[in-house]
C-alpha cells in the first residue's frame, strides 16, 4: 500500500484479535479497542492468586476438528502448548451421571433399547457424513429428531439438550445447527497450557510486535460517517477516526452505536435472536466427581442450571494451586432474574443440587465463587436463518460487522471466531 489504512477494530475478543493479527500483518495501521479490563471477550480469564493458569469465565476446550484456531495457533507459536486430551462426557438420567461419548457407552446406556440405540446411531452417522446443510435449515431440529429418531429417544436424550440450550426457543432451532455439532465436533478435547487467556495474550503480543496497538477498558459508543469518507468513533472522553471500522460486539450494542445504518440493514441486526449465559465457578476442597468432566443435565429433573462441569478432572489440579474447580453453567433468555442475582444468591439457588453430584458434599467444600454473566453468548438461529443473517459488509462502505451469528451454520466458539475475524480481515482487504 502506498499509503497506509487506518483501521479501528471493535471488541478485543479472539474475532477481532485475529482481524487485527491479519491486517496488521498486511501493512495496515491498526488499532483495537476493548471495553474489558482485559482482552479475549468470552474466552477471557479470571485468576485466583494462588492459581499458576487463569481459568477461562465462559468457553472451555477446543476439538481436533476446529482447524481455523489450530492454524493460528501454529502461525502464532503455540502449537506445542496444546494438549489434546479425551475426558469423560456424560449425561445425567433418572438421578445419575452415564458416560456417553463412545459407542460402547451407548451400547450399555439402559435408558433406551436396543431398537432406539440402533435408530440413533444410523441418524447420527447421517447426520455426520452429510454435506447438504443448507437442505437442514428448512426444517427444525425438534420436528425432525422426534421423527426420525422415535418419540422415545428423542425425549431421553436430546429434547433436553435442546431444552436447556435455547429455553422456550428450543422448538425454533433449525436442523441445521444440530447437525453442525454431529457433523464437526470430536471427542478429543483440547487446551492451551496456560488457559484460553495464554492464547489470548500471546496474540495480543503478536498484533503489538507488527505495529498495531490493543488498547482496554476503551468502549465505543458511537459510530459516526465522516463527510469525506471513513467513521469517527467516539467513546469515553475520546475519539478515533479512520477510514475503516469492524464491529465484532454483540448485534444490539452494534445497532445502537450505528444510527446512520440503513433501516432494513439495521432491522436484521436487531432481529437477531440470542440467549444470555450465567456461569458460576467454584474452588472445592475435595473432587466432586470420580471421573465426569462434562454432565448435560435435564432441567425437567429440577436442576437450576444446564451443565456440570468440573474442570479439574480434565486438567490437573496442580495447576490452580491444589483446587477442585466446577462450573455450573447455564444459557437463559436476557431478561432472566439470574442476570439480576447478586453472587451470594445465586449460590443459595445452586447450592442445594450440588449433594446430587456427590452426596458427602457440605457447604465447607466451597473456598471459592466466581459469577460472570453475558448478555450475549448463544445464536438462537430459526428455519431458513442463513437469508436472516445480516451481510459482513455493512451497506456504509468501509464499515464491517462480524459477530458470532453469522458464523452459521457453525455453533458459536473459539474455532469459528477465529474463521469470522480472518474472513473481514480478507474482505477489508478485497475491498480495496
Amino acid at each position: 500500500m502506498n499509503q497506509k489504512r487506518h483501521i479501528l477494530v471493535i471488541g478485543a475478543g479472539i474475532a477481532g484479535l485475529s482481524a487485527a493479527y491479519d491486517l496488521a500483518r498486511a501493512g495496515y495501521d491498526v488499532t483495537v479497542w476493548e471495553a474489558a479490563p482485559r482482552a479475549g471477550g468470552l474466552a477471557a480469564g479470571f485468576k485466583a492468586s494462588h492459581w499458576d493458569w487463569p481459568l477461562e469465565k465462559f468457553y472451555h476446550h477446543l476439538f481436533q476438528s476446529d482447524t481455523d484456531i489450530l492454524q493460528l495457533a501454529r502461525e502464532i507459536g503455540l502449537q506445542q502448548d496444546i494438549i489434546f486430551r479425551r475426558p469423560i462426557t456424560s449425561v445425567w438420567k433418572d438421578g445419575r451421571s452415564y458416560p456417553f461419548d463412545s459407542a460402547l457407552r451407548v451400547l450399555l446406556f439402559p435408558h433406551l433399547s436396543l431398537v432406539d440405540k440402533v435408530r440413533m446411531g444410523l441418524v447420527l452417522a447421517y447426520l455426520r457424513f452429510s454435506k447438504n446443510w443448507r437442505a437442514f435449515e428448512q426444517v427444525t431440529a425438534h420436528e425432525w429428531l422426534q421423527r426420525t429418531l422415535g418419540r422415545r429417544g428423542y425425549q431421553v436424550l436430546w429434547e433436553p439438550l435442546l431444552m436447556g440450550k435455547f429455553g422456550d426457543h428450543y422448538r425454533d432451532v433449525n436442523l441445521a445447527w444440530f447437525w453442525a455439532r454431529i457433523h464437526k465436533r470430536s471427542p478429543a478435547l483440547g487446551y492451551f497450557r496456560g488457559g484460553f487467556q495464554h492464547f489470548v495474550d500471546t496474540l495480543v503480543r503478536r498484533v503489538e510486535e507488527l505495529g498495531g496497538r490493543v488498547i482496554t477498558q476503551r468502549p465505543a459508543r458511537r459510530i459516526l460517517p465522516r463527510p469525506e469518507g471513513g467513521f469517527r468513533v467516539e467513546g469515553d472522553n475520546v475519539t478515533w477516526e479512520g477510514d475503516v471500522v469492524i464491529s465484532t460486539i454483540a448485534p444490539r450494542a452494534f445497532a445502537h452505536m450505528t444510527p446512520h445504518l440503513p433501516k432494513d440493514y439495521l432491522d436484521k441486526v436487531l432481529n437477531l435472536k440470542s440467549m444470555g449465559a450465567v456461569v458460576m465457578t467454584l474452588a472445592l476442597k475435595h473432587r466432586m466427581t470420580e471421573q465426569d468432566y462434562w454432565i448435560n443435565l435435564p432441567k425437567a429433573e429440577g436442576f437450576p442450571f444446564l451443565a456440570f462441569v468440573e474442570h479439574t478432572n480434565y486438567m490437573d489440579r496442580e495447576h490452580y494451586g491444589g483446587d477442585y474447580l466446577v462450573y455450573l453453567g447455564d444459557y437463559l433468555d436476557p431478561d432472566h432474574p439470574y442476570f439480576s442475582m447478586s453472587e451470594d444468591e445465586l449460590l443459595e439457588a445452586f447450592l442445594p443440587s450440588l449433594s446430587r453430584f456427590n452426596p458427602d458434599f457440605t457447604p465447607d467444600w466451597i473456598t471459592g465463587v466466581w459469577v460472570h454473566k453475558a448478555a450475549y453468548a448463544q445464536p438462537v438461529v430459526p428455519l431458513h436463518y442463513s437469508q436472516q443473517i445480516p451481510d459482513i459488509r455493512t451497506p456504509l462502505r468501509g464499515l464491517y460487522f462480524a459477530s458470532m451469528s453469522q458464523v452459521y451454520p457453525w455453533d458459536r466458539g473459539t474455532n469459528y471466531a477465529v474463521e469470522i475475524g480472518r474472513r473481514v480481515a480478507a474482505l477489508v482487504q478485497s475491498d480495496e
